[in-house]
């Protein structure tokens, strides 16, 4: 699917605001996002604690799923009026990519299943370096957009890929499944805070989002429930 498309100033605006609104400031500690359909208006968009112009990031969040692994999934989405500045996507092949502002990278990871997956992504600008760490392991690195730096005042969206106009996401690419814990830093974490994060211990709370305190608004047939 084209996933460049622009997206005009008043869609990022009606994304934020013109849905039935559920702002939960107290977070979502020991609850679990559950997208129990595929549909083209499903989602959860999440507000930053920061502004997100960034030059490094962590992103963490534990995902299961029994779509096949030839279905595109969505699994996360931040977009500014004009770009896509940085998507995660499993790909039709099963592999997971992400992109910023144009071409991506494919790695090659262990599959996603009904089973959780604890998923990180790491990147940083100075040097390129990426890589998506599952279960508290690392992939190997890629070089990708040295240099770059991700612009804020966009749009985070969990369960749906904001790259059409308005009315216009797509079904076949929506998340379905159930999403948890998913905490982001505008840096690079160390190994041992990853895999600190992955067995459940604790790690500084991230400060872009961090999933026991963000504010979050529900958007069609997406559950709130208790993680068990």
């Amino acid at each position: 699917a084209v996933r460049k498309k622009s997206i005009p100033p008043l869609f990022v605006e009606t994304l934020r605001f013109g849905f039935s609104r559920c702002v939960a400031p107290v977070g979502l500690s020991n609850k679990v996002l559950v997208f129990p359909y595929e549909t083209d208006f499903s989602f959860v968009a999440l507000i930053p604690q920061k502004e997100m112009g960034l030059t490094a990031f962590t992103l963490c969040m534990r995902v299961a799923t029994e779509l096949p692994e030839d279905r595109q999934i969505i699994l996360f989405a931040y977009r500014t009026a004009d770009y896509d500045e940085l998507n995660v996507w499993r790909e039709k092949d099963g592999r997971v990519s992400f992109y910023m502002s144009g071409d991506g990278i494919i790695f090659h990871l262990p599959p996603l299943t009904t089973f959780r997956t604890s998923l990180c992504l790491t990147w940083e600008s100075r040097t390129g370096l990426a890589a998506f760490w599952v279960e508290g392991k690392r992939s190997t690195y890629q070089v990708y957009k040295p240099g770059h730096t991700i612009r804020p005042k966009g749009t985070v969206l969990l369960g749906q890929d904001p790259d059409k106009h308005l009315g216009g996401l797509e079904a076949v690419q929506s998340f379905v499944g159930e999403m948890s814990d998913l905490n982001m830093w505008d840096s690079v974490l160390s190994r041992s805070m990853i895999q600190a994060w992955h067995y459940g211990h604790k790690v500084p709370k991230g400060n872009i989002f961090d999933w026991g305190t963000m504010e979050y608004e529900l958007n069609g047939n997406v559950m709130v429930v208790d993680d068990d």
